[in-house]
């Protein structure tokens, strides 16, 4: 991690696990935890899968940390973010990421744009609301989709 982005985590920053490299066409798996698991789309973005389980604060943390690190590594400012079976955000969550998470991710990370693929659960959609409704004026843009095939096609249509 670069000295750029200093996040707070909460203690025990959970398990996470690393994967071997699959070919080229396939995203690559980054990071993965109880939280999701980050892969390398080689069209040049970052897709974040949200699991549909139980998580701690700090599995949620270390999820988003890796999410900033990845955009910095590669150079990219996008994330495909697919939480169709992701339980909703606790108020904790939806506090650190609006007030520590993304600023640091656009400030230092160059985190840009999020096309989000929407659960069916309206207490999820309300939750990731209020986060992409808090962006404080941050230069970044959060558009919702129900289709992968139209969250990539809008991410590929934004500027890298």
């Amino acid at each position: 991690m670069s000295a750029g982005f200093a996040p707070r985590l909460a203690p025990g920053a959970g398990a996470a696990t690393f994967a071997p490299m699959p070919p080229a066409s396939t995203p690559a798996v980054y990071f993965a935890n109880a939280a999701g698991r980050l892969s390398l789309d080689p069209a040049g973005f970052l897709r974040a899968h949200w699991s549909r389980g139980p998580r701690s604060l700090a599995d949620t943390q270390a999820l988003f940390v890796h999410m900033a690190q990845a955009l910095q590594e590669h150079g990219w400012g996008r994330i495909l973010i697919n939480q169709v079976d992701m339980p909703p955000f606790t108020v904790t969550e939806q506090q650190w990421v609006t007030s520590h998470w993304l600023p640091q991710a656009v400030g230092a990370a160059g985190y840009r744009f999020g096309a989000v693929l929407v659960s069916p659960q309206v207490l999820t959609r309300l939750a990731t609301a209020y986060i992409t409704t808090h962006v404080q004026g941050l230069p970044l843009v959060y558009r919702s989709f129900e289709r992968d095939e139209d969250a990539v096609a809008w991410l590929l249509s934004q500027p890298v």
